[in-house]
């Protein structure tokens, strides 16, 4: 949920379409963390908030942090978490972002992925933890998924391309045992899973709602209007083409990588 790309803005209306969805890959990370004390957290790329009672939760009494770059997603989770003076915001960068204290948990849920450097900054990161303390990271991995195949292919035909930054679209991410090893070391435990979450969306193109929202936003964005309204219907023919409707719905699979580092000393 970081807000990284130059030049763009996030929607947290749109981004909260399917936030149960959007979610449900947060509960199920943090129920692996096994923390039951923690007295700061840090949510990393926390965006319009909606993790944060997940949070509060789980742990009642931390003070819990939330860091983005977005302020378009900045003011709706402070709006949202008004009432729990416990939860603070801070606008920045992850690649640069810095702490007073070490924090007992940094999380980071589907943001990472935005910043193409983000394995290497995973150690910087680390040090950041507090001693016994936990870092717990989700990434999509869904580069070679047809939604993400499509918005690749078609974002570089004429006569889109000339508007569209290559560095602007997601990047493949690596695989869950390369960030297992990225995080790995002396006086840290490693834990690291993946699940292929199948999601079914109601709607006319619920894929393109759900890809508009976050990965096709960069490109989305790049477009003058004409051109805009033209890539949209013809990426959305072919969604619908690569997740035809169903009985359910439309089913979208999609899948996370999960990593707990763990500071044993």
């Amino acid at each position: 949920m970081p807000r990284t790309s130059p030049g763009t803005h996030w929607n947290p209306g749109a981004y909260l379409t399917y936030a149960s969805e959007r979610t449900q890959p947060f509960i199920d990370l943090l129920q692996r963390v096994k923390m039951p004390q923690a007295r700061t957290i840090v949510d990393l790329g926390c965006g319009p908030g909606n993790g944060m009672p997940v949070l509060r939760q789980l742990w009642p009494e931390a003070r819990i942090i939330g860091i983005d770059s977005s302020e378009e997603m900045l003011e709706r989770a402070r709006t949202s978490t008004a009432e729990d003076a416990g939860i603070e915001y801070l606008q920045a960068d992850i690649r640069t972002f810095e702490l007073e204290q070490p924090a007992d948990l940094i999380v980071s849920n589907a943001a990472l992925q935005w910043i193409p450097e983000h394995r290497q900054l995973l150690p910087r990161i680390q040090n950041f933890v507090a001693e016994t303390g936990v870092l717990a990271v989700q990434i999509p991995g869904n580069h070679t998924a047809p939604s993400h195949r499509l918005l690749f292919e078609y974002a570089n035909r004429d006569p889109y391309r000339r508007y569209i930054d290559p560095a602007s679209l997601l990047q493949p991410t690596g695989e869950v045992s390369d960030y297992m090893l990225d995080v790995a070391g002396a006086g840290w435990h490693i834990e690291g899973w993946e699940t292929r979450y199948h999601h079914v969306l109601q709607g006319e193109d619920p894929v393109y709602d759900w890809v508009a929202a976050a990965a096709a936003r960069p490109v989305l964005q790049a477009l003058p209007q004409d051109l805009l309204e033209q890539f949209a219907a013809e990426y959305k023919a072919a969604l619908r083409e690569a997740y035809p409707r169903t009985a359910l719905g439309t089913i979208l699979p999609f899948r996370r990588l999960f990593i707990v580092a763990r500071r044993t000393h």
